[in-house]
């Protein structure tokens, strides 16, 4: 493991009081005030808040920051996301350092991706000690140019919108081939449970779901992926995958078309906090899922996002044979983990119900419909782009 990054920035944060020591010793996620938050940045990274405010998280906790400008700042950005990872991921800060060096090599590729500030060491991560003898060992907290857009969920999906994402998903895999790192092993993250091909080891999470429909299949798709995708998988190509390219990870902004439509292009990619070596045809079906859960014909997103997938990585007959469960398998994995999580943090259910105010009813729809018939749809509208007319 290779500490020197983090070695010598250790910040000890006496302002944090016994009782948040044991709520943080209890839940992997940072509570972290705003004040504390505003301590770290001016303590670490040498930059004066002017405003700080909280910003929705999975299992991480993140901060709006803006910095007021002076004669040391003023050719940096003036707005930061201050990122504190959780006890869990915090001890693995060489995937961390990973993760930060992706960023920097896609954004020198031209990706919208975000730029890393130093700490005043010169690391790019800190490792924060928590004062207090609670056993928490620390968190690492890394602080990230904040990107412009609005998030692809809050934006009605077009054609041409799902197929700019489904082109951009296959860049990144495309790109990331030609990254190199001495920790890259880091990202063979076998019992990832948010790695795709770890859809059986949802299998212990099941009692989250009750006894009901949705979880007879989710059942019944853990062992048709067990049967039919474990069984290929030495046939698909490999890869590093984003692996989280959902609706909020992905940033827009709007430009006007000749004709005074809306033309929305990306303007930021986030969260690396998911990446793994997987395959291609991963990353299209995580893509595939994720564009659905917002869409009001949602079987008929797959085709687009294939086609602009596609586009840059044509995937073989094998593995497009297995896209239908793939996609089915990504929103078990994104279900079944959102409501065991909200049995452990009932506060955050809002955030972490995302995708189920919409994902359940899709992923019924898919398994009614059956995988030929949704693969003609998908097959089809991938095709029209062939032939120069989008469905």
């Amino acid at each position: 493991m290779n500490l020197n990054f983090v070695r010598d920035c250790l910040f000890s944060l006496d302002i944090m009081s016994r009782e948040d020591d044991q709520q943080s010793q209890a839940l992997a996620k940072p509570t972290f005030s705003d004040v504390q938050a505003s301590a770290l940045v001016e303590s670490v990274f040498g930059l004066k808040v002017s405003k700080i405010q909280p910003l929705p998280s999975y299992d991480d906790q993140n901060f709006h920051v803006c910095i007021s400008s002076t004669k040391d700042t003023t050719d940096g950005p003036t707005e930061y996301v201050l990122k504190i990872s959780n006890t869990e991921s915090s001890k693995t800060p060489e995937l961390i350092e990973v993760q930060n060096h992706v960023t920097m090599f896609l954004r020198a590729a031209g990706f919208p991706t975000a730029s890393v500030r130093h700490t005043t060491g010169g690391n790019l991560t800190c490792l924060v000690s928590v004062d207090g003898g609670s056993g928490v060992p620390g968190y690492l907290v890394r602080l990230l140019s904040y990107l412009p857009g609005r998030p692809v969920a809050e934006i009605p999906s077009s054609p041409q919108l799902l197929y700019e994402i489904g082109r951009l998903a296959g860049k990144l895999d495309e790109t990331l081939q030609k990254f190199h790192h001495p920790q890259l092993s880091s990202l063979h993250r076998e019992n990832f449970i948010w790695n795709l091909k770890n859809v059986p080891l949802l299998e212990k999470y099941l009692d989250a779901l009750g006894q009901n429909r949705n979880r007879e299949i989710v059942v019944q798709v853990i062992q048709l992926f067990k049967d039919e995708i474990l069984t290929k998988l030495s046939h698909f190509r490999e890869c590093i995958n984003h692996g989280d390219l959902n609706d909020h990870n992905i940033l827009v902004e709007s430009s006007k078309s000749a004709f005074g439509d809306a033309i929305y292009q990306v303007s930021g990619i986030l969260d690396f906090g998911d990446m793994s070596y997987g395959y291609y045809v991963f990353e299209a079906a995580i893509t595939i899922m994720y564009m659905m859960i917002e869409s009001k014909s949602p079987v008929h997103v797959g085709g687009h996002v294939l086609a602009g997938f596609e586009s840059v990585i044509p995937l073989t007959p094998v593995e497009r044979s297995a896209l239908f469960l793939l996609v089915c398998g990504r929103f078990c994995q994104s279900l079944v983990i959102a409501a065991y999580s909200c049995q452990l943090h009932p506060e955050n259910k809002d955030y972490l119900m995302t995708t189920a105010k919409t994902g359940w009813k899709h992923l019924q729809q898919m398994f009614d419909m059956g995988q030929k018939a949704v693969e003609e749809i998908w097959f089809e509208t991938a095709r029209s782009y062939d032939s120069g007319v989008s469905m």
